[in-house]
């Protein structure tokens, strides 16, 4: 049998960090000083996905706990096991087990509790109580309003935001220098538009790109994402708006078949490009109100190349009410 390759400790291959997490600096701070005092309250982290929570509460554990991390973290996925038999046994056999490590608790990571059913929220609520001088939660949510208020006031609350694009571009360029990547500023812009703010979404795309090539282009990221370059889109409203309806769903067929795009992935893009528009503004509000419509009519089952060119006809329409 092979033994495991040893990897040296490198800066590369190093443990995260709580200092390692991007675009929440006030957040690193007051987490930082736990870990220092070696004393945690329950914690509550609440926010968009993608933005650091996971890596927060496993950062916190791999500081405070090193080899022993193992041993005394326990990382669950609440929209997986959410109802109360998953309270009471791995969290209740887990949470009153003895800490071995020179840290007095051991720390329970419930990812995605606002899954948790009402009857095992409130069972949760209890074990929180009852085995509190040993063993620490850290629970993440989406919507904190998910959470009951007991199990709210029992934490202290951390409101994640979304990550600035500035923080992202960051990101991308420290992992293209250590995996030796090339990144024009085209490719690096399309991974912050297709990623939304969301870096784990980002990062796998780049991770998905690199498969192919080392030099990462910008028509390959919006391929891999399925997602139409933003100009690309501009232009077939522009046009359509324009009056040149016939030339508008030439492209558009072009666009979705060349990407290979769903009808609501390209109506996605259609409103984020409409509220873009160097147009009238009460022009905009009845565009947006007649997107609202289509995607209203698409999530009915609507077929979508259907709804799509109905709705690019709508803005020609529109374009051509302005001109009178």
């Amino acid at each position: 049998m092979n033994e495991a390759k040893y990897i040296p400790w490198t800066e590369k291959y190093r443990p995260a960090r709580v200092s390692d997490i991007a675009g929440q600096k006030e957040i690193v701070e007051r987490l930082e000083s736990y870990v220092r005092e070696k004393n945690l309250p329950n914690l509550l982290f609440a926010g968009p996905a993608g933005v650091g929570k996971t890596t927060a509460a496993i950062a916190i554990a791999k500081e405070l706990y090193g080899k022993e991390f193992r041993e005394s973290f326990l990382e669950l996925n609440a929209s997986d096991e959410r109802g109360i038999d998953i309270v009471r046994g791995k969290i209740k056999d887990f949470a009153r087990s003895v800490p071995i490590a020179n840290v007095p608790f051991k720390i329970i990571f419930l990812d995605e509790a606002d899954a948790l059913t009402s009857d095992a929220q409130n069972a949760l609520r209890r074990t929180m109580e009852m085995y509190a001088n040993v063993t620490r939660f850290i629970l993440s949510c989406n919507y904190s309003s998910k959470i009951i208020e007991p199990i709210q006031s029992r934490c202290a609350m951390f409101r994640f935001t979304q990550l600035k694009s500035e923080d992202i571009e960051k990101m991308i360029h420290h992992i293209s220098k250590a995996e030796e990547m090339q990144l024009p500023k085209e490719a690096v812009d399309a991974l912050i538009d297709v990623g939304e703010g969301d870096m784990r979404k980002t990062i796998t795309l780049l991770q998905s790109a690199a498969l192919y090539s080392k030099k990462i282009t910008e028509k390959q990221v919006y391929g891999l994402a399925a997602k139409a370059k933003p100009k690309e889109i501009s232009e077939i409203i522009e046009k359509a708006y324009a009056g040149e309806f016939a030339e508008s769903r030439k492209m558009l067929e072009k666009v979705m078949v060349g990407y290979g795009m769903s009808g609501q992935d390209v109506l996605d893009q259609i409103y984020s490009e409409i509220v873009k528009m160097n147009i009238p503004d009460m022009a905009k509000v009845r565009l947006v109100d007649k997107v609202g419509e289509y995607n209203f009519r698409l999530s009915e089952g609507a077929d979508e190349r259907i709804q799509i060119t109905a709705l690019l006809a709508q803005i020609s329409l529109e374009g051509r009410t302005e001109k009178k």
